[in-house]
């Protein structure tokens, strides 16, 4: 039989919670709604608030990271970059990245690999998925197995959830993590400066061309593709691709990848045939 006096107190400890909760939701509407009593909330309640917000942002889930992707995406297509629209170059771009999603350390999302026209020589990705590669890039590259190398290095940094990161904590440094928690408009904002600033760290830059290389191998491409074209990038002299204006140098970048690859099978794979890269490319062959 159960104690009546214990059932009486359970019965109060579950009051007194849900209490709390709806309080704290409560307030949470207040402190949301642009009104003079956001002024009357307690402090400790709106530290309280914040901090669930922080933690909100921090474990954000991923349904809520391919949302937010997509409308990162929608604003930088609309504020920032033009789509290249030549069907046979788009449509090639795309097949690579898509042999490489299933090799990948995060196959389960859907990926979008679009080009944007822009004479910069630069590849990017954000979260949810979306990879971009510039016309400029493109016609920098030799073959198959160089571009594999590049998009499977923005795979690694989309696999490593490297832009939720950084929105996270670009939020906490603005003193708007409240915002970038709940404001959709806010985080979507940040997602697009974080895109197109790309202020990847030495860490996050090692670990995406590892993840890189790995799914290029497994894709079957050669690993030389992503080595000599950031050895290529590096002799060409004059001012630094953006694709490679982070820290490490790719010189340093380019070391380290030989390094992790058997000499013996370096040239080993798909992807070499330069011919058939530019066939594949023939609109932005100059």
């Amino acid at each position: 039989m159960v104690n009546p006096l214990l059932h009486r107190f359970g019965n109060l400890r579950r009051r007194w919670l849900y209490g709390l909760m709806a309080a704290v939701m409560a307030t949470g509407l207040i402190v949301l709604s642009p009104s003079p009593s956001q002024a009357q909330v307690p402090r400790w309640i709106e530290l309280l608030i914040r901090g669930a917000q922080v933690i909100q942002l921090s474990n954000m889930s991923e349904r809520q990271e391919l949302d937010l992707g997509r409308q990162i995406n929608q604003q930088l297509l609309t504020q920032q970059f033009r789509l290249y629209r030549n069907s046979t170059v788009t449509e090639y771009v795309n097949r690579v990245g898509q042999r490489l999603v299933p090799h990948s350390d995060r196959p389960q999302i859907p990926y979008t690999f679009q080009v944007v026209e822009s004479n910069q020589i630069n590849a990017f990705a954000t979260m949810g998925g979306y990879v971009y590669v510039t016309t400029a890039i493109l016609q920098a590259m030799d073959n198959e197995a160089e571009l594999a190398g590049v998009l499977g290095h923005e795979i690694g940094h989309i696999a490593s959830r490297h832009s939720v990161e950084q929105l996270r904590d670009r939020a906490i440094a603005a003193g708007a993590a409240r915002a970038a928690g709940l404001d959709r408009n806010t985080a979507v904002a940040l997602g697009v400066e974080l895109a197109v600033n790309r202020p990847n760290s030495r860490r996050d830059e090692y670990e995406a061309d590892e993840r890189g290389l790995n799914n290029m191998i497994r894709a079957g491409y050669a690993p030389i593709g992503i080595v000599s074209f950031m050895e290529k990038l590096q002799q060409r002299g004059g001012s630094v691709p953006t694709f490679l204006s982070t820290h490490p140098n790719s010189g340093e970048r380019a070391t380290r990848l030989r390094q992790m690859v058997d000499a013996t099978a370096i040239n080993q794979g798909t992807g070499l045939d330069q011919t058939d890269y530019r066939n594949q490319i023939r609109p932005l062959v100059r």
